[in-house]
């Protein structure tokens, strides 16, 4: 049987060994060799759950067994289970302290943890009982991406070209040096330009030669477009403040949206994503190579792509020319270096005018903002919330004016932080809040307080927070004035600050990475929060503190302008984006019909401009996602409420709730039909209505009145 076993593995068919494996357990369930293997053939055949319940048990039957461990462990942390995954980790440094791997199996389960105190002891542990290059390189990365998180860049970046210079075909290494670079403020534009392009150099050259010519996709131009977006994020993540709307709104007269999804595990959000595409497809577990092929399968003509050089991303998918068309859109703001991505989308601002040499793909300016804001990703409904209402500064209260910052740690580096504490220094009596990650720890908070302080921070004038899911947007009713850190400015942190009211210092940078807070300001119309120099940013931030009442002014009209401008208007743009889709692909279609002729290419899309359909020069009717692949309209979603709403108020009166749970299941029916409409159209008046209507056969008053107030303010805006 051993050597069945063995052969089956080899050969790695996964449904023999699994078989075996099975047999060989009827006759003997404490058969700890056949435990093992059964575990990992059930993984490969993607039997997650029954791989894990097939390690569980055998984690009680052999808790002393290492090898048994650390496979359980590593198959945990693969499906991203990291909350089981550490104890097990632990158990197994414990088991064996002498080996490398076990250590940096840690390190990599403590990063999701937040446990980066632990993950980079972790990794320096690795690193010392190291026995190879490759098991060096994987300890490096690990100390790399804990430092970062714990605010020391550029040793970071340090640890991550030290890992390259041992491992130069590692995807990871390359993936967080970029990343890393981004907030160290020694790295400019050009830098990061380089590093992107030496990556490319590594791996896209051996690929080139195998790029198809998509000659099967040529024809009209005005034919309906397969979008794919690929990302690792349609789940809870910051990207999903951003893409949502336009997946829910992409003119399906013209696109059929698909999403690529590269993360190995769903949430909440996953599903909403799977109501607004018209196709979900996962490559999660797939090779590069693998997903590329995926990719054509599908017949996608445009492939946008929202992670950059970040987490699980696509690049290398996208280095093998999975689309005939690539650009390169959120998650990164800088080049991805690859030949294979032909455009960017950008805006007039944000990019400088002389951006060009810092990309490899071609600049695609939108007339707007480079992207679009929705609030609450987390949860849609809470906007409506009475916690989440703009309040008046709470100076007025204190007495005193509180600065604050709630972006990542890594993006305050000791230039910031200096900066930071010359602002207190020049209003009396002022504070600087903190919100981040591990300030609920002692240890880290003490140690962060310390750094502080040798800046020219005084200790009392520091609030620190530790960061909370729970309580995103809830910190900002604690700050006066946001301030914004650089060379990384804030992305989605400034959206949400600005959101809630509070005005934002920004600098002015030089390239993308340090302009997101130019680009916000100046659509916004707020350009005089934007400082050219340190003594600006100090001067621009005193000015706002001097004077109390006018910074309340501004903090009550701060939500209302943000949401008028285009900077949360979804449907202008959709539009935009639409239309520079539509561009790139006239432009390919142009360039293969005359490719050695610029003004035959020219020619041509002047003679396909006219047959562009009449229909298209009206907007799109909104679209609602009911459930994965049932689109309707929005007047359809409209139809359906209202019927679901008669139903539900012919059951007669309703029994007052005290713990605010619908008890009917066709009042739920109309809460969730509500719900989707917003979800798909934001502040829509009709579905608002019919929540309030819910609320109010519930005696919920003060919510019915809440979501009355949020319509009629919808009907006004839209005139």
């Amino acid at each position: 049987m051993d050597g069945r076993l063995h052969a089956a593995l080899e050969a790695r068919d996964w449904d023999v060994l699994a078989r075996l494996c099975k047999q060989r357990l009827r006759k003997n369930a404490r058969d700890l060799h056949a435990t093992r293997l059964l575990g990992y053939a059930l993984d490969c055949l993607g039997k997650t759950e029954e791989s894990i319940e097939v390690y569980r048990r055998g984690a009680l039957l052999w808790p002393q067994d290492a090898e048994l461990l650390i496979n359980y462990g590593n198959i945990l942390l693969n499906h991203v289970r990291n909350g089981e995954a550490l104890p097990i980790l632990e158990r197994v440094c414990e088991l064996r302290p002498d080996r490398a791997i076990c250590w940096l199996k840690l390190a990599q389960c403590c990063y999701l943890m937040t446990q980066h105190e632990n993950g980079l002891k972790a990794a320096e542990k690795a690193l010392e009982l190291a026995t190879d290059i490759h098991e060096r390189s994987a300890a490096l990365t690990q100390k790399a991406i804990h430092r970062r998180e714990l605010g020391q860049v550029r040793e970071a970046v340090q640890d991550c070209q030290d890992a390259i210079a041992l491992t130069p075909g590692e995807p990871s290494n390359h993936t967080n040096r970029l990343l890393f670079m981004l907030a160290d403020p020694t790295a400019d534009a050009a830098d990061l330009s380089q590093a992107a392009r030496e990556y490319a150099a590594v791996f896209e050259p051996p690929l080139k030669p195998g790029w198809p010519d998509f000659s099967d996709r040529r024809g009209d131009p005005w034919k309906k477009l397969r979008i794919g977006f690929l990302s690792p994020d349609f789940r809870i993540h910051s990207v999903m403040y951003f893409v949502e709307g336009l997946l829910a709104q992409l003119d399906r007269r013209q696109f059929e949206v698909f999403a690529l999804y590269l993360f190995p595990r769903d949430d909440y959000v996953t599903e909403r994503v799977q109501n607004h595409v018209d196709h979900f497809v996962r490559l999660a577990g797939l090779s590069p190579e693998q997903q590329a092929r995926a990719i054509r399968d599908q017949g996608i003509d445009i492939l946008v792509d929202l992670a950059g050089h970040t987490g699980y991303n696509g690049l290398l998918a996208m280095a093998h020319k999975a689309a005939p068309i690539q650009v390169s859109w959120l998650g990164f703001p800088a080049t991805t270096g690859l030949d294979a991505v032909d455009y960017k989308f950008t805006d007039e601002v944000t990019d400088p005018p002389d951006a060009a040499d810092q990309y490899t793909e071609q600049l695609y300016r939108l007339p707007v903002f480079f992207t679009c804001y929705r609030p609450m990703s987390r949860n849609p409904l809470w906007r409506y919330q009475p916690r989440y209402v703009v309040r008046s500064t709470p100076a007025l209260e204190n007495g005193f004016v509180t600065f604050g910052s709630c972006n990542n740690l890594g993006k305050l580096t000791d230039e910031v932080l200096a900066l930071w504490g010359e602002i207190l220094k020049a209003v009396p009596g002022s504070r600087l809040l903190v919100e981040g990650k591990n300030l609920d720890k002692p240890e880290f908070a003490a140690a962060y307080r310390s750094r502080c302080e040798g800046l020219g921070l005084a200790p009392h004038q520091l609030d620190l927070v530790a960061l909370n899911g729970d309580n995103q947007y809830l910190t900002y009713h604690r700050i006066d004035i946001a301030l914004d850190p650089f060379p990384l400015t804030g992305g989605t942190t400034t959206f949400d600050a600005l959101w809630m009211g509070l005005p934002v210092v920004s600098m002015i940078g030089k390239s993308f990475k340090s302009r997101m807070g130019v680009g916000m300001l100046t659509h916004l119309g707020r350009t005089e929060w934007l400082a050219e120099t340190r003594d600006d940013y100090v001067q621009t931030a005193t000015a706002l503190a001097n004077d109390i009442e006018a910074l309340n002014a501004l903090r009550l009209s701060g939500r209302p302008r943000l949401e008028q401008s285009p900077l949360m208007r979804e449907d202008i743009y959709s539009h935009h984006f639409g239309e520079g889709l539509r561009a790139m692909w006239i432009q390919w279609l142009a360039q293969n019909h005359a490719p050695a002729s610029p003004q035959a290419q020219q020619e041509a899309i002047g003679a396909w401009l006219p047959q562009m359909p009449e229909e298209w020069a009206q907007p799109a009717a909104p679209g609602v996602g009911l459930a994965p692949g049932h689109r309707v309209s929005l007047q359809d979603a409209y139809q359906r409420l209202q019927a679901m709403l008669d139903r539900a108020k012919g059951e007669g009166p309703v029994a007052e709730t005290t713990d605010g749970q619908i008890q009917s299941r066709r009042w739920a029916d109309v809460t969730r039909m509500a719900e989707s409409i917003l979800d798909s159209v934001p502040h829509d008046p009709v579905a608002l209505t019919c929540l309030a209507e819910v609320e109010l056969a519930h005696g919920h008053h003060d919510f019915a009145v809440t979501y009355l107030r949020y319509a009629t303010e919808s009907l006004q805006s839209r005139g």
